[in-house]
């Protein structure tokens, strides 16, 4: 299945880049609820990181505050990730793990050396805990129902495509 590169790419044209980076960072940080990588970025805490999307002419400004991203303004930055929107894509769907692409230089990372490295290894390792998260937050009796309805779900699926 094709990824929606098109009508993401005219979406990040046409629209402002702080809404882009408001919608990111509440996403991120309703994804992170219940997650290890999300005690690691105590280590990025006060760190402006910039997101560059090189074909689309958009960069996304993030602070890192609390264990949280919040949007900023995208100047002044400590750590700028840049890129074409194919690349990202292929990072945020772990289609492509972050050492390649980096190592390819489909992604480049600028500015602070050992907060650069840290935001790689930290976005190289992490491991998104599904249940985990939908303890966090629903609670851990709904969750685990919840986690439960969905491994039901996922069989079911598997069994009627084989």
């Amino acid at each position: 299945m094709q990824p929606p590169l098109k009508p993401l790419s005219l979406l990040l044209r046409s629209l402002p880049g702080a809404i882009h980076s408001d919608l990111l960072s509440r996403l991120f940080n309703h994804l992170l609820q219940g997650q290890y990588g999300r005690e690691q970025l105590d280590d990025l805490e006060g760190k402006r990181l910039v997101i560059r999307i090189s074909d689309t002419g958009r960069e996304l400004g993030f602070l890192v505050r609390e264990q949280r991203l919040h949007r900023c303004h995208p100047g002044g930055w400590n750590v700028r990730i840049s890129g074409k929107l194919e690349s990202f894509w292929l990072l945020a769907s772990r289609a492509e793990d972050p050492d390649t692409l980096f190592f390819n230089r489909t992604l480049a990372l600028e500015g602070e050396t050992e907060a650069g490295l840290y935001l790689k290894n930290l976005l190289d390792g992490f491991e998104f805990d599904s249940q985990a998260h939908l303890d966090a937050v629903f609670g851990r009796r709904i969750g685990r129902l919840l986690g439960k309805l969905t491994a039901r779900a996922e069989t079911l699926r598997l069994s009627v495509n084989r």
